[in-house]
C-alpha cells in the first residue's frame, strides 16, 4: 500500500492526529527531503523508526521500481516538505506506477495552500483551476497567461517572493490592470497576510518586495472581458482581405486595447 500523507504548510499545530500516528507507525517513508521530515517529526515529538528514502524531482524515476516493489507487500508513506504530495511536488509518477501495478493508494488529508488561498481570496470558489508554479522567465509567464486569457474559472498560481512583482506586472499586461486578484503569503504562519484588489493595486503593493511563499489567485474572464476567440476570427477575416495576419492582429489589439500575441495565437488556432 502507498499512503499519501499531507504535512503542515507552515503551522505545526495543523498536523492531524492521524498524520502523527501514520508517521510514528510507518515502516517505510519516502520524503521529498528527509531532513525536512526529521525536522517536522522533532517538532511533533515523534520518534521515527521507519527506513527513509529520498524522493524528489531529480530521482523519482530511479526510485519508482524499488518503492513499488516494497508497496506490494508493505506500506510506504509518501510525504513532501509541505502540503499534499504530488500537488506541485514529487509523487505523481510513483502514484501512477502503483496504480498500474495494482497497489492500493490511500490518503491522509491535510492543509492545502491552493484551497486555503482560494478560500480567503474573496473571488469565486465554485469553479477554479490550479496552474502550479509560474515560469521563471517573463516571456514564458506571459505566454502562460495568454493561454488562460479566456479562462472563466478562478485561477491559482504558486510564485516565489522575489518574482511576485514581475509576475503581477506580466499578469496585468495580459489580463488588464482592472482584473481582480489576491496574493496570500505566509499562509498559516504568524505573519499570514492576504492582499486583495486589482492587478494594478497588487503590483503597486508588491513593490516593497513582500516576503514568504506566495499564492496568486486571479479572477476568471467575466462577461465584460474581451472575447479572444472572436478577435481571432476577426483577424482571420482581415487577413483574407490581403492584410498579413500579424498586422491584422496588431490593428485589432490597438482598437480593442487587447493583447496582440493572444489575438494572433487564437487566429492560428481557428485557422488550423
Amino acid at each position: 500500500m502507498l499512503i499519501l500523507a499531507a504535512t503542515p504548510i507552515g503551522n505545526l499545530s495543523d498536523a492531524s492526529k492521524r498524520l502523527e500516528k501514520t508517521l510514528t507507525e510507518a515502516t517505510f517513508i519516502a520524503a521529498e527531503d528527509t531532513r525536512e521530515l526529521k525536522h517536522l517529526c522533532r517538532g511533533l515529538g515523534i520518534t521515527l523508526t521507519a527506513k527513509l528514502f529520498s524522493l524528489h524531482e531529480h530521482n523519482e524515476r530511479d526510485r519508482i521500481e524499488e518503492l513499488v516493489e516494497i508497496a506490494k507487500n508493505a506500506t510506504v508513506v509518501l510525504v513532501s516538505d509541505a502540503g499534499m504530495p504530488t500537488i506541485s511536488d514529487p509523487g505523481f509518477l510513483l502514484v501512477k506506477a502503483c496504480a498500474e501495478a495494482g497497489v492500493e493508494v490511500q490518503i491522509v488529508p491535510g492543509p492545502s495552500a491552493v484551497v486555503s488561498a482560494l478560500a480567503v481570496s474573496g473571488l469565486p470558489t465554485d469553479r477554479f483551476s490550479f496552474e502550479g508554479f509560474l515560469p521563471r522567465k517573463s516571456g514564458e509567464r506571459v505566454r502562460m497567461f495568454e493561454s488562460l486569457i479566456t479562462e472563466k474559472r478562478t485561477m491559482v498560481f504558486f510564485e516565489a517572493p522575489h518574482r511576485i512583482l514581475e509576475s503581477l506586472r506580466d499578469a496585468r499586461k495580459v489580463f488588464g490592470a482592472d482584473r481582480l486578484a489576491s496574493v496570500s503569503r505566509e499562509l498559516t504562519k504568524k505573519f499570514e497576510e492576504t492582499k486583495r484588489g486589482s492587478l494594478q493595486e497588487l503590483a503597486e503593493w508588491a513593490e516593497k518586495v513582500p516576503k514568504g511563499e506566495m499564492v496568486l489567485v486571479v479572477s476568471g474572464a467575466g462577461a465584460d472581458q474581451l472575447d479572444y476567440v472572436q478577435l481571432g476570427l476577426k483577424a482571420l477575416l482581415l487577413a483574407e482581405s490581403g492584410m498579413g495576419l500579424k498586422q491584422a492582429s496588431a490593428e485589432l489589439a490597438d482598437k480593442f486595447n487587447a493583447s496582440k500575441s493572444a489575438i494572433y495565437q487564437h487566429a492560428l488556432q481557428a485557422k488550423a
